[in-house]
């Protein structure tokens, strides 16, 4: 792997970006609306509940760390995107870049992005609401590494799908972290869920940062076996994505599909 490659895949990345104020402020703008509504919202259901529970940490922080989540994958799938739609994937895969220079690359740009949002969203959180990562306390840390690893395995897993499928498959993509949401407990205990969503729920890693927030923000303490498990997950899950991408690689190569791939699907 040679890093000056995947650094120039994260620069690439970066000029388009930085030439390019659409894609810039679009980092921002779903973010923005998020943070006020939840925000809003949070300081609605304090009022309406009364003193005793600190409803900014539980509901507000966890919208601004799942939408950490969402943008780190983001940060990868479109990036992707980028190059499928310039029409540029075969030239990417015809040059000596290797499959791990190729992601590594998208894994830069995420992680600059992904941080650059993160801070956004918590100084929008204070300057509406004054609530800041303080809040949480030195926990954030192995929380934050945890989403962004799962952040990365879901940003693989939908390259994967846009690779196997075709451009129009980035549709199937959008939907990802929705469809995984309601199994993660964002907003709420995975308690409340049937037996059969929490089982699932606990197979996923971003359960047990939202788990351990909870805990923790009702007094609780940082409970270092389930980060482990959670990151243990989290790794496994990148491992498996990163596999599932180099054999949808390979087969469409062997195949012939990866010179159809600017067709509209490749099926």
């Amino acid at each position: 792997m040679d890093i000056k490659r995947t650094y120039a895949i994260f620069l690439r990345q970066f000029y388009l970006i930085r030439d390019n104020p659409t894609r810039f402020f679009q980092m921002f703008v779903w973010i923005t609306v998020d943070v006020i509504l939840w925000g809003f919202m949070s300081r609605y259901i304090a009022e309406v509940a009364g003193p005793g529970f600190s409803y900014l940490p539980a509901l507000l922080g966890a919208v601004i760390l799942w939408n950490f989540l969402i943008r780190v994958m983001q940060g990868i799938t479109m990036a992707f995107m980028e190059d499928s739609w310039s029409r540029n994937i075969l030239n990417m895969f015809a040059s000596p870049l290797s499959i791990s220079e190729y992601i590594g690359g998208f894994v830069l740009t995420s992680i600059g992005t992904s941080i650059l949002v993160l801070f956004f969203m918590f100084v929008l959180a204070a300057a509406f609401f004054g609530f800041t990562a303080f809040s949480y306390g030195i926990t954030i840390v192995p929380y934050l590494i945890i989403l962004f690893i799962s952040g990365i395995a879901l940003g693989i897993l939908g390259v994967t799908v846009m690779l196997r499928l075709g451009p129009s498959a980035e549709w199937l993509v959008w939907p990802i972290p929705a469809l995984i949401s309601p199994f993660v407990g964002v907003t709420y205990p995975l308690s409340i869920l049937p037996s059969w969503m929490q089982n699932i729920g606990h197979m996923l890693p971003p359960s047990y940062v939202f788990e351990g927030v909870r805990a923790t923000m009702n007094g609780g303490v940082f409970s270092m076996g389930d980060f482990v498990i959670g990151l243990l997950l989290a790794l496994f899950f990148v491992l498996l994505a990163y596999r599932g991408f180099v054999r949808v690689y390979r087969t469409a190569v062997r195949t012939g599909l990866i010179a159809r791939y600017s067709a509209e699907s490749v099926s």
